[in-house]
């Protein structure tokens, strides 16, 4: 049995809401879907009606330069998929909501605050029998007005080794392959490894699923996720933490379970991640 998402202790509970909630809110105007997906072709195979899409290769990500893209294509995409300033936007997707919370994390690069995740993501829903439509969703135009990147939450590869020389916490949320250096990128992603293997100095092993109860999909109490993050890896709310994973989407999960429902408030998202370190010149790494 899943607790509500009110009764799990979460320092902020309003970034989630159920399947029911959504469920309830598919008509509401003022509501927009956005799937994001590992897999990019799920999406026209069928979604929660009325959802649009956001797919993290060609959307979120700059063509050219390895970085996000500009304020301009942000906005012009956000209004194509029928969102204006009062617009709560709700995020879900495959794999735990992994690329939900990665969509998540880039709207928050751009000072967007009224978004939320749907808990369990798309396997929650499909496991509980609810529909699934194939095709696109025509929708009207918003107008929504974006700022310019505000990039606190977000931590460059100087920042990283400054933050190890001062020794201060990183969470490695890759897999403890990953982490020993036994493995140089996931075996779906053989584009995406590295020189090197290993692990950036002083960094802890969390794997990003942990955050996620596999029965139901959905986020694990505070309470357990203290036992993971504190009890069991020393973590302390006030310190400031670096996550990182390959190229900076599973340690976006990270960052959201740690900014959101425990309430750390100094956690960036080092998105260089290990394919960056493993490659940069004298970028010093550790093995066990």
């Amino acid at each position: 049995m899943t607790l509500p998402i009110a009764e799990r202790g979460y320092a902020h509970p309003e970034v989630l809401v159920s399947t029911e909630w959504v469920a309830g809110h598919l008509q509401d105007p003022a509501v927009r879907l956005l799937e994001s997906d590992e897999d990019v072709l799920l999406y026209d195979s069928g979604h929660i009606p009325g959802a649009g899409k956001l797919d993290w290769v060609d959307d979120l990500n700059d063509p050219v330069q390895r970085d996000y893209v500009g304020r301009e294509d942000m906005e012009q995409l956000l209004r194509a998929r029928g969102i204006s300033q009062d617009t709560r936007i709700v995020l879900y997707g495959d794999r735990n909501n992994w690329w939900a919370t990665y969509a998540f994390w880039v709207l928050r690069l751009f000072g967007l605050e009224n978004l939320a995740i749907m808990d369990g993501g798309r396997q929650r829903w499909a496991d509980e029998g609810r529909p699934l439509v194939p095709g696109r969703e025509a929708v009207t135009p918003g107008h929504l007005k974006v700022g310019d990147r505000k990039e606190s939450i977000r931590a460059f590869r100087d920042e990283v080794l400054a933050h190890v020389k001062a020794g201060r916490r990183l969470v490695d949320v890759r897999s403890p392959e990953e982490f020993r250096g036994e493995r140089l990128h996931l075996a779906e992603y053989p584009n995406e490894g590295a020189l090197r293997g290993g692990h950036i100095p002083g960094a802890r092993n969390v794997p990003w699923a942990r955050a996620v109860d596999p029965e139901t999909h959905c986020f694990r109490t505070a309470a357990e996720l203290r036992a993971i993050y504190e009890q069991e890896q020393g973590l302390a709310p006030g310190e400031e933490i670096i996550a990182y994973c390959r190229i900076g989407e599973r340690s976006s999960h990270t960052w959201f379970v740690l900014t959101y429902l425990l309430g750390y408030p100094s956690v960036r998202n080092y998105d260089g991640s290990w394919t960056e370190w493993g490659n940069a010149v004298r970028a010093p790494i550790e093995r066990p």
